[in-house]
Order: structure tokens, then C-alpha cells, then sequence
């Protein structure tokens, strides 16, 4: 049985749990310093968009699930006023599973509440669709459920009149539906005894589509169909897609400090401290953090970079997420388009990432970075160098 935080029942009659405690070892190096939920997506973290969704769908009770470098979420969003909502912290001290987590809210409820991933942004409309879907539909709980293209890499589900019937977590083969879980709960009080009787996984882990197998076969849980916004983050790559919507939902914000002859795209966003120097384009679909410098006649497009940048002068950067602190040298040259990464164990082909490097990595000028590189935090690369692959944090790689 997975252990629980102790304390009684607490009063809220409606909140929502968001899950903010997961390490996103596929992200690194971007989550080596920084929680999975706080990787920035046009300037702000992700676990932001949710917080304004649930805050929209008018649900003012919010309790964060955190553990991996949390005071990073608490100093953030403290008590939630900013936001108009109330915001509790239970922590995760060990990550047991999404069940698990789900567990260290129960004292902090007393009634019908929705859960939400931290990692994924999804529209206000879905979190009021399964918050009034809990026991007024088919099942006493619910969950929403949406359709992609590849659901063999989600948590595949199948329906019956309105019920889920199965839900089975990155199925080898015979995919039955191209629904997948949406990442949007709602659950009543009783899911917390229902947690406590899933048997944990083959890693030790209590999972949450466990025990969503054993609401279905006792409770019942409604399908909530979902077709709106919807993106998870798995992988770095993933912020060029994600910006993509996002910035579909907002208007231009190109605020910083812009010399003349610069060209800056409307789909772009810039910081009010960011600087672009003479001659330098900003591509669609790119965002430039607080601090960033970007030089004369550089060129970044379809690109994410963090805060306290420094792009040189001449510079190409395509396709690619540039953290926190990092120096790119003057023309140096990152091309962009796709390539076959390898992520722990796992390859992906066709992914579109130019380059990620990794938070305080200096990069020498004229060096030229492969498409689908990846360098770890605290690394240099030499003048002149080409990269590929992967380099790890506080490696050196010079020329000969």
C-alpha cells in the first residue's frame, strides 16, 4: 500500500490537483536545475497556462503536487492571488507514480475535485467538462479523453455509451482506438480507497491508470470528449510545437529593445529586457527570454531562448532551445530541419530539433552544431568545432 501524508480531511467543497512533482529526466539538460512544470513556454512556465485554466473554468481551490526542485513552483506562484485562486502545496518526497502523487492531496479534500498533468496545456472548457461531469453522467468519476495521430505513445483508451472501458498505457500493438487519456480527471473521494488497493507496477511505481482500471470495473468513469488545444511536454523538441500553439492564442509581444534594420516576425515574443541588434531577424515561432542579447545580422528562427542569452553576431540558430546563461558565438551556424535522436535507451526519428544547449554552455564562434545535437548545462564548445550528438553537462570539446 503506497504511504499517504497524515492529517484529516480538510473543507474545500470544489480544487483542482495539478501534479508538479515529476523530474523529466527525458527533458535534460533543460530539467537538471529547473522542475518539468516550469520550463518556459513563450516566457512563461507551463504550469502557468493550467493554473489559468482552472482559475478560467472558475475553480478557486488549487493544491500543487510538488518534489523535484519545488521551491522553484512555490516561489513562482506562492499563495495563487496573482491569479485570483488559492494555492496549497502537499509535497511528493519520493516519485511513487502519479496514484501516488494523486494520494498526497487527501487531506486536503472532502469532495468532487478535478487533477491535471502538470506538463500539459489544455483549454479552460475541458477542466468545466469533467469538473460537471463527476457523478452526473454514466460514472461517478471522469476522465477526458482526446484523439491523436500516434496514441500508441499515450495511454490508449476505449468507450462504450459515454463509459471508458479500457485504458492501457503505450500499447506494443493492436492498437484498438486513437483516443488516449487527456490528462483531465475528475474523481470523488472514493478514488483515494481506490488508490490505496492498486497494486504498484513492476518499477515499484502506483500509477494512475491502475487505478482508473479499478474505478471502470467497480464505479464507473465517464469519457469526457476533448478536441480542443492539447500538448504534452516529453522532450526537449517538444517546445517548438507547444510555442507554436501557444503563440497562436496570443498577440505579438515584441516589447524588448529592437535597433534599427532589425526584422521581427509577428509570431515571435520578445522579453522588455531582450535587445536585438541591427540587421538581426527574429523568425516566427520564437520566443527570447528576459536579458537576452542578441547581436547584429544573427538570425533565430523557430526557436525557444531561455533568459540571459547571448547570441553573437552572425550567428544562425534554427529550430533549437538555447538555456539559461548560454553564449552562442559569433557565426556560429545551427541549420535546423530533422534527424534520429536517441533519448534514454529509445530512438525517434524525424524529429525536428535544430539543437538544444544546455543552461550556461558557452559555444565558440564559427563552430557549427548538427542537427539534433544536444549539450548538457556547463559545457564549452571550441571555436571552429562541429558537433553532433550528444555532449554532457561541463564537457569540453575543442578542435583536433
Amino acid at each position: 500500500m503506497p504511504p499517504f501524508l497524515p492529517g484529516s480531511m480538510g473543507s474545500d467543497p470544489t480544487a483542482a490537483v495539478i501534479l508538479a512533482a515529476g523530474a523529466g529526466r527525458r527533458l535534460h539538460p533543460l530539467t537538471r536545475r529547473r522542475p518539468k512544470p516550469m520550463i518556459p513556454v513563450a516566457n512563461r512556465p507551463i504550469l502557468e497556462y493550467i493554473v489559468e485554466s482552472v482559475a478560467d473554468a472558475g475553480i478557486e481551490e488549487i493544491v500543487f503536487v510538488v518534489g523535484y526542485e519545488r521551491n522553484r513552483v512555490q516561489t513562482y506562484f506562492g499563495d495563487g492571488d496573482d491569479w485570483g485562486v488559492s494555492i496549497r502545496y502537499v509535497v511528493q518526497e519520493n516519485q511513487l507514480g502519479t496514484a501516488h502523487a494523486v494520494a498526497q492531496a487527501e487531506p486536503h479534500i472532502d469532495s468532487s475535485f478535478v487533477v491535471l498533468n502538470g506538463d500539459r496545456i489544455i483549454d479552460s472548457s475541458v477542466v468545466a467538462a469533467v469538473g460537471n461531469a463527476v457523478e452526473s453522467g454514466p460514472g461517478e468519476h471522469a476522465m477526458a479523453v482526446t484523439r491523436v495521430d500516434n496514441p500508441q505513445s499515450y495511454a490508449v483508451v476505449t468507450t462504450d455509451n459515454e463509459r471508458i472501458q479500457t485504458i492501457v498505457e503505450k500499447p506494443q500493438r493492436d492498437i484498438e482506438s486513437e483516443l488516449i487519456n487527456a490528462g483531465v480527471y475528475g474523481f470523488t473521494p472514493a478514488v483515494f480507497d481506490a488508490i490505496r488497493e492498486t497494486n504498484p507496477s513492476s518499477n515499484g511505481e502506483y500509477e494512475l491508470p491502475d487505478t482508473l482500471t479499478r474505478l471502470i470495473a467497480t464505479d464507473g468513469v465517464q469519457a469526457v470528449p476533448y478536441g480542443g488545444p492539447w500538448h504534452d511536454v516529453s522532450f526537449p523538441w517538444d517546445l517548438l510545437p507547444i510555442t507554436d500553439l501557444v503563440l497562436d492564442r496570443i498577440d505579438n509581444q515584441d516589447t524588448g529593445t529592437v535597433a534599427a534594420g532589425a526584422q521581427i516576425d509577428e509570431r515571435s515574443v520578445l522579453a522588455d529586457t531582450a535587445f536585438v541588434g541591427g540587421n538581426a531577424v527574429i523568425g516566427a515561432n520564437t520566443t527570447v527570454g528576459e536579458n537576452v542579447h542578441i547581436e547584429s545580422n544573427a538570425t533565430v528562427k523557430n526557436s525557444v531562448v531561455f533568459s540571459d542569452v547571448s547570441i553573437e553576431a552572425g550567428a544562425v540558430l534554427k529550430d533549437s532551445i538555447v538555456g539559461e546563461g548560454a553564449t552562442i558565438g559569433a557565426n556560429t551556424t545551427v541549420r535546423g530541419g530533422r534527424s534520429t535522436i536517441a533519448v534514454r535507451g529509445e530512438l525517434y526519428e524525424k524529429v525536428r530539433l535544430g539543437a538544444v544547449v544546455g543552461d550556461n554552455t558557452q559555444i565558440g564562434g564559427g563552430a557549427v552544431l548538427s542537427r539534433g545535437t544536444i549539450i548538457g548545462n556547463e559545457a564549452t564548445v571550441g571555436e571552429g568545432c562541429l558537433v553532433s550528438g550528444r555532449i554532457g553537462d561541463g564537457e569540453t570539446v575543442r578542435r583536433g
